[in-house]
């Protein structure tokens, strides 16, 4: 994420504007936030101390977003609000990875966790707005190239509306995402408030 984070800077510095830089990050975007698969399968158990729902659903729409919208409806691709939520993931990776290094090492820093369970008020509802504009940007073209529809009749007598299927999906945003920000934000009211007693008693 670092790699990311670097290339937007760059490519910003070289361009002048902020304007379509998802191209100069998408090939390590792409194997980055593929690679946060494993985070919910067997490969690491115990190392990612977090919620297997929580972290399958984040890691899910993000790949989904990744591959499913950005990828596969290339018009979406200039647009800002993909901007929006890859600025978004990667302060918020940077951190969480970072959170989750020095907490292995037994050495982690109050600023880092500080970070962690605080700058998500802002990134969060960031990301989100970034992804639920980019699934909307993405529609018109949708429906225009009826991408990974199917329409009856056919041998299997199945029709998918992948038009519909993106409206669900948003829809689906608004029960889930304040379930998810009232848990981050319990999270920190009992990470920092222990923090601040654990101080106090020393």
């Amino acid at each position: 994420w670092l790699v990311i984070a670097v290339g937007l800077v760059r490519a910003y510095l070289a361009k002048g504007s902020y304007h379509s830089l998802y191209y100069s990050i998408e090939k390590p975007l792409k194997f980055f936030q593929t690679g946060a698969l494993l985070e919910v399968g067997e490969y690491f158990p115990g190392i990612v101390p977090s919620s297997v729902v929580l972290t399958a659903f984040q890691v899910m729409s993000r790949v989904f977003l990744t591959w499913a919208i950005t990828h596969s409806v290339k018009e979406v691709q200039t647009e800002d609000s993909v901007l929006l939520f890859v600025v978004a993931w990667t302060i918020t990776e940077i951190i969480r990875y970072s959170f989750y290094t020095f907490s292995l090492l037994n050495h982690l820093p109050y600023l880092i966790k500080w970070a962690r369970y605080t700058l998500f008020i802002v990134l969060y509802p960031m990301g989100i707005s970034g992804e639920l504009l980019t699934i909307y940007a993405a529609l018109p073209f949708v429906r225009q190239s009826g991408l990974y529809s199917i329409s009856l009749p056919n041998k299997y007598n199945f029709s998918f509306d992948y038009y519909t299927f993106l409206i669900l999906i948003m829809i689906a945003y608004i029960p889930i995402f304040p379930q998810l920000y009232f848990h981050m934000l319990h999270q920190r009211r009992k990470v920092l408030s222990h923090t601040e007693e654990h101080k106090k008693s020393e």
